[in-house]
């Protein structure tokens, strides 16, 4: 079935051309000019992922009430917000609303194409480790993580890690001896602004704290000019 993407803007040829766009991908998109219409639409069916402008008419907080109110019923729906509000104050709370990405306009149709499809790869790679292990448990040769509890083991010792941290190496851990580009991983963080530098150094804190367990842990790989891999 396809996956079904929600896009509130109040701009009828960005709506459009985002909605084109996306449907040329496979998508089923439904789209919305208000919020009022917006929440009336998500009562009736959630979709997978929505993509949702900040102001919306006289609103200028719209897209971060709708957001709010679509976690209410369903607290991890993926969250974009697609908005020309740049300032450093709107994308931390795009952030504390834990909106997966936090996008400036103009934007290609190429590049939201491709965050899309990005975000959906974490949501189901996430999606696949917690179908296939009843116990929440994802164990990877002396790896023991659990989605639940949020708690990571190392040869049965526990290993304190940050939120974002966990998601960095549940994601790698989920898919050993798989490359993860750094686009990958950026969107595992759920933060609205990561760079490369952001994602090494939660990689060398994490390592660091293996190796207070395990001297000569090396199960998280550098990959030359891609990202990462777990390899144990």
């Amino acid at each position: 079935m396809n996956r079904k993407i929600a896009i509130v803007e109040d701009d009828p040829d960005q709506r459009e051309n985002y909605a084109d766009a996306l449907r040329s991908q496979g998508y089923a998109i439904t789209a919305y000019a208000s919020k009022e219409e917006a929440l009336r639409g998500f009562r009736e069916t959630l979709p997978d992922l929505a993509i949702l402008d900040v102001m919306l008419g006289e609103n200028h907080d719209a897209g971060f009430e709708i957001c709010t109110e679509l976690h209410k019923q369903h607290p991890t729906i993926p969250v974009i917000f697609l908005t020309a509000r740049d300032s450093e104050m709107d994308r931390v709370e795009g952030l504390r609303l834990e909106a997966w990405d936090y996008l400036i306009k103009p934007i290609t149709l190429d590049y939201l194409t491709v965050r899309v499809s990005s975000l959906f790869r974490i949501e189901e790679r996430l999606t696949h480790t917690s179908s296939h292990h009843l116990s929440n448990d994802t164990i990877c040769g002396e790896l023991t993580l659990n989605e639940t509890a949020l708690t990571v083991h190392w040869q049965k010792e526990p290993l304190e890690l940050t939120l974002t941290e966990f998601w960095l190496l549940e994601a790698l851990a989920q898919s050993p001896g798989e490359a993860f580009s750094y686009e990958s991983l950026m969107p595992v963080t759920r933060q609205t602004i990561v760079e490369k530098n952001t994602i090494n150094g939660h990689i060398r804190r994490i390592r660091i704290k293996f190796k207070r367990i395990d001297p000569d842990f090396n199960c998280i790989r550098n990959v030359f000019g891609v990202g990462y891999r777990w390899d144990c």
